[in-house]
């Protein structure tokens, strides 16, 4: 009784268009992409010198870094069953 149902958003949907027009709004969603994949390519470079910048010379530091690795792996694999 108290959920969001389908019209309610499609209703939501036809008045945000035109409020806003269809031009703004693919400016807008082209605008957040963008930012997204820079977010993305940011982290992953952050990432990748940290990753350098640690000395892996010891055996307990790899063994670590492996069972992290594993575990952001599935995370990783998960989030994007999700988003499918």
């Amino acid at each position: 009784m108290g959920g969001i149902g389908i019209w309610q958003l499609v209703i939501i949907a036809v008045i945000i268009v035109l409020l806003f027009g269809t031009k703004k709004l693919r400016n807008l969603g082209g605008d957040l992409g963008s930012a997204v994949k820079g977010f993305k390519s940011a982290i992953g470079e952050d990432k990748k010198q940290s990753d350098d910048e640690k000395p892996a010379d010891t055996i307990a530091d790899t063994s670590t870094k492996s069972a992290e690795d594993i575990n952001t792996a599935s995370a990783n694999k998960t989030k994007e069953n999700d988003q499918a």
